[in-house]
């Protein structure tokens, strides 16, 4: 696996498949169940943060303990060829985690997390109110069945 001019091997596969079990395993424990020394288990990690191949640490965490109860999948038709600046500003919300560019008849896709279906029909509004936004099609998750933010190597 190449990804930007940096080569992955094995041992950094092995390291990446601990890690996204959990990022909280301290080095030794990651050098235990991939085989690797502490040492170079230390290197390849800092190898591969420097690179840019792991972005962070984050914890997965239960969205309704921080009251969404609501996930909405919206396209959008973006006119005028500001495709790019509006889902800048579209995705400056705190409730939106992912801002899409699509091929097809939509020209944006976003998924954002809300409280109920007044915070979606305010969110609703304010982005159909921008300049640039032609049309809207809105989504409700009735069940996740699957929600992966990690590359599983």
């Amino acid at each position: 696996m190449t990804i930007r001019g940096n080569t992955t091997d094995d041992i950094d596969r092995a390291i990446l498949r601990v890690l996204n079990r959990n990022a909280r395993k301290s080095f030794r424990e990651v050098a235990k169940e991939t085989g690797a020394s502490v040492t170079g288990v230390i290197q390849r990690i800092k190898k591969l943060e420097e690179s840019g191949i792991i972005k962070g640490y984050i914890p997965v965490v239960d969205p309704e303990a921080f009251d969404v109860h609501l996930i909405a999948v919206i396209e959008l038709r973006i006119s005028q060829g500001k495709l790019l600046e509006t889902q800048e500003r579209i995705a400056k919300d705190s409730r939106v985690i992912a801002v899409y560019d699509l091929t097809g008849e939509w020209d944006s896709l976003l998924v954002g997390y809300f409280k109920d279906r007044d915070d979606l029909n305010q969110f609703i509004k304010t982005v159909l109110s921008m300049k640039n936004v032609a049309r809207s099609v809105t989504h409700v998750v009735l069940n996740v069945v699957k929600e992966e933010r990690r590359i599983l190597v």
